[in-house]
């Protein structure tokens, strides 16, 4: 969501750079980007082009920007639509601006600026930074007071990115919205994302909640949230390593649900003991959760899903009381605090706003905060007590899948291991739960030898359908609202998850000869009672696909069913079934979306990810 990529050089002009820049972060998602420079001759320069950046990158070719200075951005829309005049960066001649967030109180800002004569050309909340800071350089202010004054007077979330007219020096300042200065000798670098700027730096230093930057060509100066100067650490990164290519794939998503069988089998490796093979978190001296204590897990989108569940399998294995939040909801509601608690936060990116924002709150209430996060440096991952890190990779398809089922094994050894704590199972149980995630990874492999299969299921139920139901139960109905979330998400297709149980309670009225059913059945203690419901909407004219395993399969082809359309998993026990089934979700998400011709990788009005509130 949004992208800023700033570069400030004693030798070279940054436009082309600053937009290769921009081409990195474009899987974070965005409708306009823009670059603004500061000429040879101290004005500000500004090119802004609505749609993919090589709309923009064509413009800056056609009037080249030849500054040494400069700040870029990828907007996603969220005050005013996505047209040129509310694309970033903003400018008024005197100081140019692009943001990452928002400003919570900008119309009282405008309100202000405007009876002071300032006339703004944007819908856009960023706009009204623009003027405040000019208000307070027409006061006499210098950039550095001006940026300090401006700071004092914003509410909301932001990562900014400022060029003063005839001032050889960039400023940055981050509150919710993650921001890095890169080192380099004869230039610094400032930019949301270490991916974008990976080609030009491998040391970053990430600002803290509150810090803002002043930047020159070979200096940086760090202020923290008092204006107070502090030293950050430095941190050497491997993104510069990091392959955006999609080596041979259609897609990235294509390629990154094809990675999953390395990703998963390497996140699960981190968290084993190479020498009993049996789960292993204690070099992170995580409290212990007695039996019966509540544990919180908060999440986001897809993440959420995936702590969905890691609540079935905690309370099939453990006495612990699981409370699964929304993140976006958590901090909003009276939440019961226990004192020395403890609270797991779900986030690929580790920047969700939600969920840091959650965090936040947790810490403050005396929690101890676990954070499961794919990116070590992550604002989570710094606030975090403890970290335990998914190793997906970068995942640059919007619709996640890979950081969904590394999420989801993570949860799993962690399930165990807690489970071993607690001795509510025996060692040898353990072992064999261990043995059965070991396998996942060829069974993944297994699944995506399928592709074929899967490919004709859409196109002969999906693609054409306006409306498809999703059902299981158990530990199978998140994964139920998950293929629902990616069919959506992707094909644009209305689609919903439901509890198979709940049909009779409502959603059973919506079914006809046009709504498919998926219905999500391996065998196990809950499949007779989930064939019985796809039976029922069978009865009613729906076509169901019913994807189960060779004992699911078998006991279905015992009955005589003709009705469903079978597709068969593989899966060694019912533990490790709920994320085997995530695979068929994802690629039958997938083909009914190249089916239909939308963007896979980048669908409409989503973002990657989601810095604000």
């Amino acid at each position: 969501m949004c992208g800023i990529i700033a570069i400030i050089s004693q030798n070279q002009p940054v436009s082309e750079r600053i937009i290769s820049g921009l081409k990195r972060l474009e899987y974070r998602g965005y409708d306009s980007s823009g670059v603004a420079t500061i000429t040879p001759e101290g004005t500000i320069d500004v090119r802004r082009a609505v749609g993919k950046i090589a709309s923009l990158q064509a413009l800056v070719e056609q009037l080249p920007l030849t500054g040494k200075i400069g700040i870029g951005h990828t907007r996603w829309a969220t005050h005013g639509a996505a047209v040129e005049d509310n694309a970033h960066p903003h400018s008024n001649g005197r100081v140019a601006v692009v943001h990452n967030g928002i400003i919570e109180n900008f119309a009282e800002l405008r309100r202000e600026l405007e009876q002071k004569d300032h006339v703004f050309s944007s819908q856009t909340d960023t706009e009204s930074i623009v003027h405040l800071i000019t208000d307070f350089l027409d006061q006499g202010m210098r950039p550095e007071q001006a940026m300090k004054e401006t700071l004092a007077h914003l509410e909301g979330a932001f990562g900014i990115a400022v060029l003063f007219q005839g001032e050889e020096l960039i400023i940055g300042a981050r509150k919710g919205s993650p921001l890095a200065v890169g080192l380099g000798d004869t230039e610094m670098y400032l930019g949301s994302d270490a991916l974008g700027l990976a080609p030009f730096t491998d040391q970053m230093v990430y600002l803290e909640e509150g810090d803002w930057v002043i930047l020159r060509d070979n200096s940086y100066q760090i202020f923290n949230a008092q204006s107070e100067p502090v030293e950050r650490a430095k941190t050497l990164i491997a993104a510069n390593n990091m392959s955006l290519a999609k080596d041979g794939f259609a897609h990235f998503m294509l390629k990154e649900i094809f990675e999953q069988p390395s990703v998963v089998g390497q996140t699960l490796s981190n968290c084993l003991d190479p020498h009993s093979r049996l789960p292993d978190f204690s070099g992170l001296n995580l409290p212990r959760i007695e039996p019966f204590q509540r544990l919180n897990i908060i999440a986001c989108g897809t993440s959420y899903l995936a702590a969905m569940v890691a609540k079935y399998w905690l309370e099939s294995l453990t006495d612990i009381h699981v409370n699964v939040d929304i993140a976006s909801e958590f901090r909003y509601r009276r939440t019961p605090f226990v004192n020395g608690g403890v609270a797991v936060f779900i986030s690929q990116s580790g920047e969700t706003a939600d969920t840091l924002a959650a965090m936040t709150h947790a810490k403050e209430n005396g929690q101890f905060c676990i954070a499961v996060v794919n990116v070590a440096t992550s604002s989570m991952a710094r606030l975090a007590d403890a970290v335990i890190l998914t190793d997906a990779g970068a995942e640059i398809g919007v619709a996640s899948t890979k950081a969904f089922t590394c999420q989801l094994v993570v949860l799993a050894a962690f399930t165990v291991f807690i489970a071993l704590q607690h001795g509510s199972v025996t060692l040898e149980q353990g072992q064999q739960f261990v043995e059965e995630l070991t396998h996942i990874p060829s069974q993944i492999q297994d699944q995506l030898h399928h592709k074929e299969e899967l490919q004709q299921l859409a196109q002969a139920y999906l693609v054409h359908a306006r409306d498809i139901l999703y059902i299981g139960r158990g530990a199978h109905y998140p994964i139920a609202l998950e293929g629902a979330l990616k069919l959506k998400e992707l094909s644009y297709i209305h689609a919903e998850g439901f509890p198979a149980g709940e049909l009779k309670h409502g959603p059973i009225a919506l079914i006809d000869q046009d709504v498919p059913v998926i219905v999500l059945a391996p065998f196990g203690p809950l499949f007779d009672k989930t064939i019985s419901n796809a039976f029922e909407v069978a009865a009613r004219g729906a076509k169901v696909i019913l994807v189960t395993d060779k004992q699911g399969k078998s006991a279905v082809e015992r009955m005589g069913q003709q009705q469903f359309t079978l597709f068969e998993v593989s899966t060694a026990g019912t533990f490790s079934s709920p994320l085997l089934c995530a695979i068929p979700m994802q690629l039958m998400a997938y083909y009914t979306a190249l089916l239909k011709g939308t963007d896979v990788d980048q669908p409409r009005n989503l973002a990657k990810s989601v810095t604000v509130e």
